[in-house]
């Protein structure tokens, strides 16, 4: 049951996932910019969750790992409504998000598009609106002109890429300018050390979410990717704290 199968959309692109039933609410994990079901975080979650006989399902969006698609076409909209798709059809009750990163922007539209399935939220280096912060004027000029921009990569050896439409489309879908009409449980674990989306950020989006019962988790030594043994330690103790 834990081996990768294939939803098939209707437009015909199939999309991988790896599901494990158990007990709820289930732990649905998504990935980072350019990230995939194969990362540690995600093989945690879903180890801890086989073992602990909790239900749980990664996926890869359409363009990344081994689902079709191509990344240059991929948008936040688009992956939003492919994670709502699989949840529809994998998972029978309320499911708790964990979101990495892009991943932490992408539950936040899910769970406003959804709220009704939503238990808790879990947020890993959460980035909500970075095609806003993280570009500057000439780089928004030449995006909204249709072209692709590249930033150096220190996790590979290509640079990574920002596509005139996943840009646009995160422009659209900009949170952090109002209040965020979300009242689930929210916890939010931030690096001090992460050099790609300030900790800050975090503490930002903690006041701007509507929900009460909002806890901010901060690493002094953590980076980006909060993968190290204690991290992901820490990770699976904010998620079982959740029920």
């Amino acid at each position: 049951m834990n081996e990768t199968r294939f939803h098939t959309l209707p437009d015909g692109r199939r999309i991988a996932f790896r599901h494990t039933p158990g007990s709820g609410p289930a732990l649905v994990f998504l990935p980072g910019y350019m990230s995939d079901m194969a990362g540690g975080k995600a093989g945690a979650v879903f180890e801890w969750a086989t073992a602990q006989g909790r239900e749980c399902l990664l996926l890869d969006y359409s363009g990344c790992g081994e689902s079709d698609g191509h990344f240059a076409e991929g948008t936040l909209s688009g992956w939003r409504d492919e994670v709502l798709t699989m949840i529809a059809a994998q998972c029978r009750g309320p499911v708790v998000l964990i979101g990495s990163s892009m991943g932490g922007w992408l539950m936040l539209l899910a769970a406003l598009a959804k709220p009704e399935r939503i238990a808790a939220l879990v947020g890993i280096a959460t980035a909500p609106d970075f095609t806003e912060w993280s570009r500057n004027a000439d780089d928004k000029a030449r995006l909204a002109a249709g072209e692709t921009v590249f930033d150096a990569n220190p996790y590979g050896p290509e640079p990574t890429p920002m596509h005139p439409a996943f840009w646009g489309d995160g422009q659209a879908n900009l949170l952090l300018d109002g209040k965020i009409a979300l009242d689930c449980p929210v916890r939010l674990i931030h690096g001090q050390q992460d050099p790609d989306v300030p900790w800050q950020l975090s503490l930002q989006l903690a006041e701007a979410l509507r929900s009460a019962d909002v806890q901010v988790t901060l690493v002094k030594d953590g980076d980006h990717r909060l993968s190290r043994d204690a991290d992901i330690a820490l990770l699976l103790r904010t998620i079982a704290a959740l029920g």
